[in-house]
């Protein structure tokens, strides 16, 4: 399919993708969204669009920088848009994600990962990159049925036993930094976009099994503190 939206640039630093990022569009329909990526006014892009059938836009070449992620950080890599790809979902927000798009999400995603050597523990969520902001692709998206597929990641069992010791905020923003998410957004926005990927339907302050399930993924995929090569 063609690349037909105009609103792309090179990436800065000549750097190649490392991290993957999924949205939902937050619109009534896919051809809504498909009209604001690709109007230079809107100056807004994502490199795929995948509508609800199971249609799949290619928007932008992968080798270059599309923008999708706007302001945020991930695994202490600040300018996200240079190094990521970005897959938007046709969804309003509040809707179940259609069985078609999450197959054709599946398959795009495992000729991604394999074509720039992503691993799988760098596939995540626009919240997770900018809990302060973004919500999306939000608590209905099926983020163990992609860690099934090995194209993202989910706790083990292990980590359901609670963590011993008291249940701070500190520890589990400590826990957080370590698995990836962004300093300086407060305790609030982490628990938030933490809970809305890997344990929706938890709510009230931060408990003993967050921690747990926090530790264990900043444990099993810590934070790289090199930089990324180019």
């Amino acid at each position: 399919m063609p690349d037909v939206s105009p609103n792309f640039g090179e990436r800065r630093g000549g750097v190649s993708p490392s991290l993957i990022v999924l949205h939902y569009t937050g619109m009534q329909s896919c051809q809504a969204a498909f009209d604001r990526l690709c109007d230079p006014l809107a100056e807004v892009s994502a490199h795929y669009l995948i509508s609800e059938t199971g249609r799949v836009h290619a928007l932008v070449p992968e080798p270059m920088r599309a923008w999708h992620a706007g302001q945020g950080a991930w695994a202490g890599i600040d300018d996200i848009n240079s190094h990521s790809i970005g897959i938007e979902l046709a969804n309003p927000g509040d809707a179940p994600f259609a069985a078609p798009q999450m197959l054709a999400l599946e398959r795009l995603l495992a000729e991604i990962v394999v074509r720039w050597s992503i691993a799988a523990h760098r596939v995540i969520g626009h919240s997770d990159m900018a809990p302060l902001r973004k919500r999306d692709p939000g608590p209905r998206f099926d983020w163990r049925r992609l860690a099934h597929a090995r194209l993202s990641v989910w706790p083990d069992d292990a980590a359901t036993t609670p963590a011993p010791g008291l249940a701070t905020p500190a520890a589990f923003d400590q826990a957080a930094l370590r698995f990836g998410y962004p300093a300086g957004v407060g305790h609030a926005a982490l628990l938030a976009a933490f809970r809305a990927r890997f344990r929706p339907g938890a709510v009230g302050d931060v408990d003993a099994q967050d921690i747990a399930v926090m530790r264990q993924l900043g444990d099993t995929y810590p934070v790289d503190p090199r930089p990324p090569a180019p």
